[in-house]
């Protein structure tokens, strides 16, 4: 990563954060270009205590954080200035209409209260609160506050926004709304998203580039295509029938074969090309439908990060 500041969007360097004789974050280190970037990791791994010492909300014990280019101890107001939080608790004000929550977050960071007030009108359209803007906030549903917050978030077009489990206890269909517009502020509206859950598909459905923290450290950061790489002789492949004669010619040639549904896992011996594979469809009499190399899963990608941790977990 370039040290430009312009390419960083958030740097971390031996930040380390104590709750008692709990360690949160153990000297965490790491550097994030502007982008679409889901946060991962168990119970306890640091997620959330990354996040506050992001925002300038807890003070780390030592090491030092930028957000921005800008000094997370020296200033974190100017800081929440610049970044839309989405938390997972609750925060909404009773007895307050919807419209009236959001304009308040944009005058809290500065806004002129008419400006605050059309910018609220246009975010409440923008995350499909239109028809119910006046209804006080405690009559909303559980999709509809997460889109409230959301809206509150993004009133000042903050340069970076940060999801915090932002589709936890939802429906189906409002965790769809909710992926469809982080995804959409990501890539579309030039906003950098640091999007935190412990649900993989969401992860996937918005973000380009995970993290992974276990123990308050640093296990796996990288392009998400990228780590999920091909595996070096391991391809899918999907028959007409049943294939059962298909596998045991296979593994008779040394190939170790595995079903996952009417999918078969296939790990060709070394210096052996995929026609093996073309040549045991035509021996068998099978018919070969669907061939492509094997690639990891995210939560692979996320197990194997876990496992191989030298910290426990």
């Amino acid at each position: 990563m370039s040290d430009n500041p312009a390419s960083i969007l958030f740097a971390m360097e031996k930040v380390t954060k104590n709750y008692g004789t709990i360690i949160a974050l153990n000297e965490l280190s790491v550097r994030v270009s502007p982008g679409a970037i889901g946060l991962l990791g168990p119970n306890g791994s640091g997620k959330t205590t990354m996040i506050r010492t992001l925002l300038g909300l807890i003070r780390a014990d030592s090491g030092s954080a930028q957000v921005l280019g800008i000094d997370v101890r020296r200033e974190p107001l100017d800081i929440r200035r610049r970044i839309g939080f989405v938390p997972e608790d609750e925060c909404l004000f009773p007895g307050v209409a919807g419209i009236e929550f959001v304009a308040y977050a944009g005058k809290l960071v500065g806004m002129p209260a008419k400006d605050a007030m059309q910018r609220a009108h246009e975010v409440l359209d923008y995350v499909g609160l239109t028809e119910v803007r006046y209804r006080k906030v405690e009559s909303y549903s559980s999709g509809m506050k997460q889109r409230l917050k959301l809206a509150a978030a993004i009133i000042h077009d903050p340069q970076l926004l940060i999801l915090d489990e932002p589709t936890n206890g939802m429906d189906p269909a409002g965790r769809k709304d909710m992926l469809a517009l982080a995804s959409d502020l990501a890539h579309h509206k030039a906003m950098s998203v640091l999007f935190s859950s412990h649900l993989l598909p969401d992860v996937e459905a918005v973000c380009d580039h995970i993290i992974v923290l276990g123990a308050g450290h640093l296990l796996v950061q990288g392009d998400i295509h990228e780590l999920k790489a091909a595996h070096q002789g391991g391809f899918e492949v999907r028959l007409k029938e049943d294939g059962a004669s298909f596998a045991r010619y296979l593994t008779d040639l040394g190939c170790t074969v595995q079903r996952r549904g009417d999918i078969l896992l296939i790990q060709i011996p070394p210096n052996s090309s995929p026609a093996i594979l073309w040549r045991a469809a035509a021996v068998t009499g099978q018919q070969i439908r669907h061939l492509r190399p094997q690639r990891s899963t995210l939560e692979e990608v996320f197990s194997n990060a876990v496992e191989r941790s030298p910290c426990p977990l």
